[in-house]
Formats: structure tokens, C-alpha cells, sequence
């Protein structure tokens, strides 16, 4: 889920970043009319993410190579599958691989490792959510490549929902009154979700109505006393040093939505590499 327009503007960003004033090594090197047939191809088992984009980082250099794409996001293939094929200036292709790759890369490195998340609490009602803790100037990319990998979005950005955290509360002086406060001015469509790190403050989030019920850094038996209190009214999400040996309890808790940065923040890149044919 991004947007072309946005993406386009981003493609001239990073070839601008990784060419500078020109590619001094094929410059010097190749010559304007040799041409090349280039593979791309997952170098280990992946789940495929920003392909698509990468084709038209390829492109967008270069409007002549011919750019083919044989998978789609989303899609989980073994080592040895090819991605893309790019054939024309070999100048072209050579210029644009490293940006195309590293886009990949890092995307499909978001969706495996958040699909080993996602398979962790397979058979319980948790659903995993991804936060805002993401590249700057990639967020848009890096939650797309989370919906690759199986999970769900939080935020989009700080417009995208009303988030009540300790220091609003701290500002407000209560749950209750920080909730009121947000209602007099809040969109009718926007949810509005408050974040609590003790039981006393799940009553009082339930009390004031509100969408969605933070539990932050809670241990295990506040959770699970939590989740009864709610019973179901609102939903609620788990939150705070998740990682992958710890949220199979956390869903056995009975939560709605567990939400972790380690799924973009820590996630590792994948092996993709681009070969002559």
C-alpha cells in the first residue's frame, strides 16, 4: 500500500544520493553502445517486497531498458528464483543495480521478519501491527513491505489517529480529562486509542470510551487481568519490548493487536543479487 506519485519523487531522491555527478566507473569504462542482460535474483529463501519500485528505479534512469518482473509482492520464493530481468544500456543498468537492490533488500528484509513474527502467534486472535519507529523517508515503503510480510498497519503517521501517551496525560492531568479534551475537536472517522501502563488506568481508558486500549510494558498477569476487565468493549494492543521469544505468551493473553518496531527497526536485509544472463 503506497503511493506512485510519492514513490516517484523518492526514485529521484536515491539515484541523485548514489550517482552524484555521474557513475565515474562505467563512464570510464563501458562504452554508450554496449549492451547488457542482467538477472536479478533472491540469493536466499524471501518473501518479496518493493519489486515494482525497483523495477522502476530502472526505469525511471533509464526509459529504454526493458524491465520484466516475474513475481509480486507478498509472493515467498526459494534461492535461486529471478525477480526481474533487465536488458539495454549496460551503462544504464550497471548506474541504477545498487539502488534498485538495496531498495529490495531492505523491503523484503521487513516482510520476512515480519512474517516469522506473524507465524509466531499463529491460532491466536493477536494480530501484529508495525509502529512508527521506521527509516525516515521510507515509512510509506517500509509499511508496505510489513503488509508483504502478513502484518497489519498501526499509524500511518501522527494524522492518521489520536495516540493519548503518559506525558499527555502528565499535561491533562487524567485519562478522563485528556480524553474530553481530544473529543470536542476529533475528526468522526478517527479513532482515538490511550496508552496505560497500570490496571487502574485500563479501568479509567474504559470508563472515558475511547477505541483502543494501550497496554504498555505490562507484565504477562496485568495483561491477562486487563483483557478480562475489557471483556471484549474495545479492543486492545500489547506494546513495549516485544520481540520474537516473548509475544507468544503476549497473545496467549488474549489481546487484539501486538505492535513492535523490532519488525522494522532491527529487521535484517535479505541476499539479492543482480548477474549478467
Amino acid at each position: 500500500m503506497y503511493d506512485r506519485y510519492a514513490t516517484e519523487k523518492l526514485i529521484d531522491l536515491w539515484l541523485t544520493e548514489d550517482i552524484g555527478a555521474c557513475d565515474l566507473t562505467v563512464q570510464t569504462m563501458i562504452e554508450p553502445t554496449e549492451q547488457g542482460h542482467f538477472v536479478m535474483n533472491a540469493r536466499e529463501s524471501l518473501i518479496v517486497a518493493g519489486i515494482d519500485i525497483a523495477a522502476r528505479v530502472f526505469q525511471k534512469y533509464d526509459p529504454t531498458l526493458a524491465v520484466e518482473v516475474h513475481v509480486a509482492d507478498g509472493e515467498r520464493v526459494g534461492k535461486g528464483k529471478v525477480l526481474m530481468t533487465v536488458k539495454g544500456s549496460a551503462r544504464s543498468v550497471l548506474t541504477a543495480e545498487r539502488t534498485a537492490l538495496n531498495l529490495m533488500q531492505r523491503l523484503s528484509g521487513i516482510a520476512n521478519e515480519t512474517a516469522r513474527y506473524v507465524q509466531a502467534i499463529e491460532g491466536t486472535r493477536a494480530q501484529l501491527i508495525d509502529s512508527r519507529k521506521t527509516t525516515p523517508g521510507l515509512r510509506m515503503l517500509e509499511k508496505h513491505a510489513v503488509l508483504c510480510g502478513g502484518g497489519l498497519n498501526h499509524r500511518l503517521a501522527l494524522d492518521n489517529g489520536v495516540m493519548v501517551k503518559d506525558n499527555h496525560i502528565a499535561v491533562c492531568g487524567s485519562i478522563a480529562e485528556a480524553v474530553a479534551r481530544v473529543r470536542r475537536k476529533l475528526p468522526v472517522l478517527t479513532k482515538l486509542e490511550v496508552e496505560c501502563d497500570r490496571v487502574d488506568q485500563v479501568r479509567e481508558a474504559l470508563a472515558a470510551g475511547v477505541d483502543v486500549i494501550m497496554l504498555d510494558n505490562m507484565s504477562l498477569p496485568d495483561m491477562a487481568e486487563s483483557v478480562a476487565i475489557v471483556a471484549g468493549r474495545t479492543k486492545v494492543e500489547a506494546s513495549g519490548g516485544i520481540r520474537l521469544e516473548t509475544i507468544r505468551p503476549i497473545a496467549e493473553t488474549g489481546v487484539d493487536y501486538i505492535s513492535t518496531s523490532k519488525i522494522t527497526q532491527s529487521a535484517p536485509a535479505v541476499d539479492i543479487g543482480l548477474d549478467e544472463a
